[in-house]
């Protein structure tokens, strides 16, 4: 139960309390208050979130989303709000809730403080409930979009004329809105890259049976305490401008620039996605380059074949593995069993390194089907002489395990968070 349905232990009776009016029940209340008022400001909560929820887990989930972020307004409305204020759903079919304002016309207080307070309230508290509101079915917390208008009562036209016209223009406010924070979101990536203010941390593999390091991964950050510091949010932001291929790069150049003196004898995994193979410094001669300038070989380097795509054309990239194997490098399949990273890639690549996705190595101590499955990937990995690695180590228990099952390496928070090899990264 989440802290927007009072805390009650009946969630039914919880969501049953979030019901909004609809627009037509609430029409004669609106007449009223607005002939008496004679100003009506309008904040449209734009909920369009919620058709993700609905896609991913139907429309029980949407309603019952729907139902938490009502509450939610309500109960910011019983704060910030006027008595005689009050919200109704929006039209049919639309994923938005309408918060309507009636006051006396002496001044653009409405406009200038109250509406503005209510949506950032609104915002601040998903912010503050960091998508707790809305487990399981989103992890983060939603990021509204709101738009706003003011009407003046005009006795020629019918309150319900007013009200519809209201509403449209508080849409399209909001579609103005998104549309500019779109633009403002694209400028701050494009910025954060043309800044080179991605950094690498390092995040240690090892020896199962010894407990040595055996290597490290490479990870991209942006920067601290922007909404860019989550590898996750930069690919994603980046994903939606079109813009991964250049994030890609980035991350790769940022990857070997904080490896500088790194540990003797271990490797590097470096993270790729199947279209490096098309950037420029990418090829021999200029990657060869790079590493000499970072103090490394192509024998302390380990592709990292990225879930982030798929590949397009096994036989071409076949090609470019083969050229970059011959000069020393190696290549790691990334999160194997999840994704794209599916049985055809492995046939394919026929990588050094199999990384087994977390799924299957998180809590394997304690399931003996988890174990049988890596265990029948340990022998096909022995047949084509490659090694696995257990992804998302948390436990002492489950390292034992792996040993137990004759994998090779680990990784995971057990060894320690991923950080920076030196201060100045």
């Amino acid at each position: 139960m989440n802290e927007f349905s009072h805390h009650s232990d009946d969630r039914s009776a919880a969501i049953e309390r979030a019901v909004l009016m609809t627009q037509s029940a609430a029409m004669p209340e609106v007449e009223a208050r607005f002939d008496a008022a004679g100003v009506m400001g309008v904040l449209l909560v734009n909920a369009e979130f919620l058709r993700s929820i609905e896609r991913k887990y139907g429309d029980p989930a949407r309603t019952e989303a729907f139902q938490t972020l009502s509450g939610l307004v309500r109960q910011i409305a019983r704060e910030k709000l006027a008595e005689g204020d009050f919200a109704v759903t929006g039209e049919l079919g639309r994923h938005e809730i309408v918060v309507l304002l009636f006051r006396e016309s002496g001044g653009a207080r409405i406009s200038r403080q109250e509406i503005p307070g209510f949506d950032i309230a609104l915002r601040q508290r998903l912010e503050s409930n960091a998508g707790k509101a809305f487990y399981p079915y989103l992890r983060t917390a939603p990021k509204l979009i709101n738009g706003s208008a003011i009407c003046i009562r005009n006795p020629r036209f019918s309150v319900e004329s007013q009200l519809c016209q209201t509403i449209a223009e508080a849409r399209q406010d909001a579609e103005l809105n998104v549309r500019i924070e779109a633009r403002d979101r694209r400028k701050r990536l494009s910025e954060t890259m043309l800044d080179r203010k991605i950094h690498a941390v390092y995040e240690p593999i090892v020896e199962v049976d010894s407990r040595v390091v055996f290597g490290y991964e490479s990870l991209a950050r942006g920067p601290e305490g922007t909404e860019f510091h989550s590898p996750v949010a930069l690919f994603q932001a980046a994903a939606e401008e079109d813009m991964v291929f250049e994030l890609d790069c980035l991350c790769r150049a940022s990857g070997l620039r904080g490896a500088v003196d790194f540990p003797s004898g271990t490797k590097l995994f470096l993270n790729i996605l199947p279209t490096t193979i098309h950037d420029p410094n990418f090829r021999e001669e200029r990657l060869i380059k790079t590493l000499e300038e970072c103090r490394l070989s192509p024998s302390d380097v380990v592709f990292e074949i990225s879930e982030q795509e798929s590949i397009e054309n096994f036989a071409d990239f076949k090609e470019v593995r083969d050229k970059y194997r011959q000069l020393g490098f190696q290549f790691a399949l990334d999160d194997t069993g999840s994704g794209y990273a599916g049985l055809e890639a492995l046939l394919e690549l026929t990588p050094e390194f199999i990384k087994m996705d977390r799924a299957f190595v998180s809590g394997v101590d304690q399931d003996p089907a988890r174990q049988d499955l890596l265990a029948a990937l340990l022998t096909l990995a022995e047949k084509m002489g490659s090694k696995v690695i257990g992804e998302g180590l948390d436990t002492l228990e489950e390292l034992e395990m792996l040993g137990k099952l004759g994998i090779h390496y680990g990784q995971g928070w057990l060894f320690g968070r991923p950080t920076p090899l030196r201060a100045a990264e």
